[in-house]
């Protein structure tokens, strides 16, 4: 006698098969909750804007709240906005490159990932100290008026 089992129309799927569709969907949830999906893990990818303003980009906030030599991170948007010199604006991915992590803060020159301590320079994104294996990824912003927008 065969141990092999058929489908009958109309009959209920196997429990074994009920078990593996629900154990697949769960590991598919936790990969892309964990930045791991089919983006590929790619630390690199950035977050586009709304596309809400007028200029195709969304306000992110205003010069005046980014300190001079420091920053801000916007998580929602997940940029970070930076001022390296007096009127220099640069922006950055708030994901940090070693595990996919939100950076938190920005202090001392640097912006901080909480995480495994990585830390990366302000004026251009590059790793200075931590385990983070390339710099942060640009992101293009616009500053018009004193409004920093998203491109």
């Amino acid at each position: 006698m065969s141990t092999e089992t058929q489908a009958v129309p109309g009959a209920a799927p196997a429990r074994r098969t009920v078990i593996a569709c629900v154990g697949a969907a769960g590991l598919a949830a936790a990969l892309t909750a964990c930045g791991s999906g089919s983006d590929g893990g790619d630390p690199a990818a950035a977050p586009a804007g709304n596309g809400g303003g007028k200029d195709g980009g969304s306000v992110l906030g205003r010069t005046s709240d980014i300190p001079q030599g420091g920053g801000k991170v916007f998580a929602k948007e997940g940029v970070v906005v930076t001022q390296p010199a007096a009127g220099q604006f640069k922006a950055f991915s708030a994901k940090c490159t070693h595990q996919g992590c939100a950076v938190s803060s920005v202090s001392d020159g640097t912006i901080n990932c909480p995480c495994h301590g990585s830390k990366f320079d302000v004026a251009d994104g590059s790793v200075k100290g931590g385990p983070a294996p390339s710099p942060l990824p640009a992101a293009a912003i616009s500053v018009e008026g004193g409004s920093i927008r998203l491109a």
